[in-house]
């Protein structure tokens, strides 16, 4: 079932998700729906707070940017298998020199911006069958981690802006809240006035 992205603005995108047990009210149904939702967006990741739930869960697919020209061929193999559920994550290390790269978020339909982040995390976390995992990720595939994992923490690409450009969206973002954005996936937006 394809469920509505929370749009910019609503609480539940400010909330620190909460750890979740093998025993959360249907759990795998609600996996299977974050795939069909995230896929008909056409995005690369999602966070249970994009669909409403204030939970530490994200998922993410990669593989998007394997056809990517600047990835290198080692990396390529990397991210063309780099489809993952992530449960109670928890980042243990971000290392390396911070490098921009442009990102977008489903919750922020048309708002793209450049954003710094270091290149190498180290992450612990549960699969989709509860089974924990130590893993070090670098590059692209790291960074849409980094920005899935910022979710579940209420943090939002916007929050890692200069003042500066975070004054020049503020108008859009305002927008957003209130519906007036054309996204091409279903949206839920927390300031769109109720009927006409």
């Amino acid at each position: 079932m394809i469920l509505p992205i929370i749009a910019y603005g609503d609480p539940v995108l400010r909330k620190k998700g909460i750890e979740i047990s093998e025993d959360y009210p249907k759990l795998k149904e609600f996996i299977a729906n974050m795939w069909e939702t995230m896929y008909e967006a056409s995005g690369v990741g999602l966070a249970a707070p994009q669909v409403g739930r204030a939970i530490r869960l994200f998922i993410i697919d990669a593989s998007p940017f394997a056809d990517d020209e600047n990835v290198s061929e080692e990396e390529n193999a990397q991210l063309e298998k780099m489809k993952m559920v992530f449960i109670n994550p928890k980042i243990i290390a971000e290392e390396g020199e911070e490098w921009a790269f442009n990102e977008g978020c489903l919750s922020i339909p048309d708002v793209r911006e450049d954003v710094f982040r270091q290149p190498t995390i180290t992450i612990e976390y549960l699969d989709e069958n509860f089974e924990s995992h130590t893993k070090t990720f670098e590059g692209i595939g790291a960074r849409v981690i980094q920005h899935e994992y910022d979710h579940i923490e209420g943090i939002l690409f916007t929050d890692k802006l200069s003042s500066l450009k975070k004054r020049l969206i503020k108008g859009k973002l305002s927008n957003i809240s209130k519906g007036k954005v054309h996204a091409d996936y279903r949206m839920r937006f927390p300031l769109m006035k109720k009927g006409r």
